[in-house]
């Protein structure tokens, strides 16, 4: 016997079906027959039916009248229910189907049906929507949006997974113009694509130079277009507007899941062995949204200028020509689309001496203009403004002004609206802060210091910078500027309460974190505060005449420093199973390895950055999804509970990342400073207590065969590319469990992920949260952290400046290195792109 069903197609007669039909029945009212009397319904049923082909509407007329014969009829009633509630959602999915007249519509919503709860996310609800937006005068393509639209709004603390019903439409839609467009340029196939593209001057040549026609065929049977079911509708359309390749004429010419392929491709090419292999791991990794990598590399790969690279950090020189410099280099960085830390704190003060005559200088606040305005002018094509922080050190002598730049209050021409200041704090700082507010603090110039005792206090960190600065401070030749710690204090909590600025750098408490002190120091850290690598200012060894070709040359000679440059991916811990370790690892190592070949595959906008990467081979591995995680788990943000887990997932991450690292170098060799360092030493593990048998074990294979790269975990805030992953940006908690946010004219929902009974407890949101629980856990996710993460604090207006100094306190006694933005529940900051991943 066949049976043929409502879309005309047969297939065989299958009894099972029928029985599982039943059975649903009987359990909705609680039931629970018999296998016997199951069996009993479903000969009564097969009896009447005759001839070798019936319908689907003939079965269920008969399953209708067996539980009716057999005196079942509280199981007949929900069967009949459940029949008419069906044929109502068929009736609103055809009368869709009809009135869009889209090819593949009615496929998609029939798996939309399938797959979500037709009682929550009904076709009926979506037909209803859809009728108020639909107009006779619409084509197609009109249609099908206003559909995602209906969709889209249909989006509910209530019904949260009508976003993802939005994204198949919205996914739907995008397929149709893009398989119109493909079939007008003559491209079939991923290969025909690719040397398109490449024609075209879109995709890097390098591609096509790296892999075969028949490996790009390979590599094309890796394609898993199901994994765009992962996309919420806020998660799609930002990668299909920003992600995938567009022609200059703004027509995209890429599914997401070809752009993950063509990512996996770039990360891949230089493996010399296995390299599809690792294609796969990689589009894997990244398909399944399981990491993500930093906004640059998800934009740039596998194209022709491909700057990888989120985040750049230089050392300002105290001289013109080097002042000028970082300022060029932030503009080459901007251009390419990163962000950047400069570290001012080498720049003399105003009323210092320049060549001898004293008042001469201009101060900091001068450079930092001229920096703001380079932020505007090189504006990433028209895209975006350029974005950079600017830091100087608690004891600068032009510290208060600096502390005005984007406050609203005083002189125009010492403001600096654009750039983000950061403070450089040192433990006696905030220790007076504690004990004794009235205590004098001493601002200087860092210039006078190192003309009169010889050496720059700066370049010192914990007692050695104390025991200087207390030298500095008794020596009569020095000037200062004298003030108490609460007027200090007073001017940053009111900065930081107005415009969330100015980021914290706890310099000591990096310093002693720092893996290879043995090489040099960190001064700062980059645009998001995750970044703490070595640093040091480019310096000018000569500058000569010569001749080239028969003409005049002029030849700078520069000594490079360290312009440090990071290159970011993050862990979704939402989207991972964190507590299966061997998972973890696995994943982890993959991610490793691909931000260890950004390294050799990046495009470096200046030799500097090159330089330094390839010396250091630093990466940042970060994490994103941290709330998502806790509330799949079950875990209040305010407990003990949560730190405990986080220690343990994190320390899972950092061994896992560091056996990753040491399996590299036992392969391709160890970054060149490796030896000296504490990874070498064993001082590393032993300044974070790891003592148990498997790290001993980790230790002493890391001594033997050594480390591919200097740094490795960094938390970057994943502002974008948690949204592409559809879950919690970084380490913060939720802002609200649901709200509707408004882009061009569009209302866009902003779901917590996984909103539902289970977990709706769980997303408390940020600014209800005690934040000394987040500081505490700042500080258990640091120990495993050799870099710095993204760490927001959230306030109310509620809050006296006396409970945000005290949270500023007790991230320094929980060792936190950085604090990124002050979140007050007025205010609006601007979120960083640039490190987002």
């Amino acid at each position: 016997m066949q049976i043929q069903k409502r879309s005309g197609q047969a297939e065989a007669f299958d009894g099972g079906k029928i029985l599982a039909a039943m059975e649903k029945s009987f359990a909705s009212v609680g039931q629970a027959p018999s296998v016997e009397q199951l069996a009993g319904l479903l000969d009564a049923v097969t009896e009447r039916l005759t001839g070798e082909l019936v319908t689907v509407e003939q079965i269920q007329d008969q399953v209708e009248r067996a539980l009716m014969e057999q005196g079942h009829f509280e199981a007949a009633k929900s069967y009949i229910l459940y029949r008419s509630r069906h044929a109502e959602l068929r009736a609103a999915r055809q009368t869709i189907a009809a009135q869009v007249n889209a090819p593949g519509l009615e496929e998609c919503l029939v798996g939309i049906q399938k797959d979500f709860d037709q009682l929550v996310y009904p076709l009926t609800a979506l037909a209803a929507r859809f009728a108020g937006f639909a107009k006779p005068e619409m084509d197609t393509a009109e249609l099908l949006a206003a559909l995602t639209k209906a969709a889209v709004e249909l989006t509910s603390p209530e019904a949260p997974r009508w976003e993802f019903v939005a994204a198949r439409l919205l996914n739907l839609s995008f397929s149709l113009r893009l398989e119109s467009e493909l079939s007008r340029r003559g491209i079939h196939t991923l290969y025909d694509k690719l040397r398109y593209l490449t024609d075209e001057g879109l995709y890097g040549s390098y591609i096509l130079e790296h892999y075969s026609r028949a490996e790009i065929g390979e590599a094309a049977a890796f394609l898993c277009p199901e994994r765009d079911k992962l996309f919420t509708y806020s998660g799609l359309d930002l990668l299909l507007k920003r992600y995938v390749i567009h022609t200059r004429q703004h027509v995209a010419l890429e599914t997401p899941q070809e752009m993950f392929l063509g990512i996996a491709l770039h990360l891949a090419m230089e493996e010399k062995t296995d390299r599809l292999g690792w294609v796969k791991k990689f589009y894997d990794m990244l398909s399944r949204m399981e990491v993500t990598m930093a906004t640059p590399t998800l934009s740039n790969a596998r194209k022709p200028y491909h700057q990888l690279s989120s985040c750049f950090i230089d050392t300002v020189p105290d001289s013109l020509e080097g002042i000028y410099r970082s300022v060029d280099n932030f503009a080459q960085v901007s251009k390419f689309g990163g962000g950047m830390g400069l570290y001012f704190g080498k720049v003399r003060a105003a009323g210092g001496s320049i060549r001898g005559f004293e008042g001469a200088a201009g101060g900091v606040i001068r450079w930092i203009r001229l920096v703001n305005d380079t932020a505007v002018a090189v504006d990433q094509l028209g895209v975006r403004q350029g974005a950079v922080a600017v830091y100087l050190d608690a004891w600068h002598k032009d510290l208060p002004e600096f502390l005005q730049l984007r406050t609203n209050n005083g002189d125009d021409r010492m403001k600096a609206h654009d750039v983000f200041p950061a403070v450089c704090y040192p433990d006696l700082f905030w220790r007076l802060a504690k004990e004794n507010l009235d205590a004098p603090w001493h601002l200087m110039c860092p210039h006078q210091i190192e003309t009169v005792k010889g050496y720059c206090l700066e370049d010192y960190w914990g007692e050695e910078w104390e025991t200087r600065y207390r030298d500095c401070v008794a020596d009569p030749r020095i000037q200062k500027r004298t003030v108490t710690v609460k007027e200090l204090v007073r001017l940053i909590l009111k900065s930081a309460v107005e415009t969330g600025t100015p980021f914290t750098f706890n310099r000591d408490a990096v310093n002693r974190a720092n893996p290879n002190g043995h090489k040099g120091m960190i001064y700062c850290s980059n645009l998001c505060t995750e970044i703490a690598q070595n640093m040091a200012p480019i310096e000018t060894v000569s500058t000569e005449i010569s001749t080239e070709q028969g003409d005049p040359v002029v030849v700078t000679t520069t000594r490079p420093g360290e312009f440090v440059v990071c290159n970011l991916a993050s862990l979704s811990l939402g989207n991972l199973p964190v507590t299966n370790k061997a998972y973890m690892s696995q994943v982890v190592a993959t991610a490793v390895r691909a931000l260890d070949n950004v390294i050799d595959l990046n495009f470096y906008p200046l030799p500097y950055a090159k330089l330094t990467n390839r010396k250091y081979r630093s990466i940042g591995l970060g994490v994103s999804g941290y709330h998502h995680m806790l509330a799949k788990a079950g875990i209040r943000w305010e407990s003990e509970e949560h730190l405990t887990f986080a220690d343990e997932v994190f320390e899972t991450i950092n061994r896992a990342a560091i056996a990753a690292s040491s399996a590299i170098a036992a392969e391709k060799g160890s970054y060149s400073a490796f030896e000296g360092s504490d990874w070498q030493t064993g001082a590393y593990f032993t300044k974070r207590g790891y003592d148990s048998p498997e790290w001993r074990q980790l230790a002493a294979t890391v001594a033997k065969q050594g480390m591919r790269n200097a740094y490795l975990l960094a938390v970057a805030p994943t502002s974008s590319t948690s949204i592409l992953a559809g879950t919690t940006a970084g380490v913060d908690p939720v802002m609200k469990r649901f709200f509707l946010e408004e882009k061009k004219g569009s209302m866009l929902p902003r779901v917590a992920p996984e909103l539902g009974p289970r977990t709706y407890w769980y997303y408390k949101n940020a600014h209800q949260i005690d934040q000394s629980w987040s500081v505490r856990a700042a500080g258990v996710r640091g120990r495993h952290i050799d870099q710095a993460q993204s760490m927001n604090l959230y306030i109310t207006n509620d809050y006296t400046l006396r409970q945000v100094l005290n949270l500023y306190l007790l991230a320094w006694e929980q060792g936190v290195k950085t604090i990124y933005y002050i979140r007050s529940k007025s205010l609006e900051v601007e979120e960083c792109e640039s490190c987002s991943s």
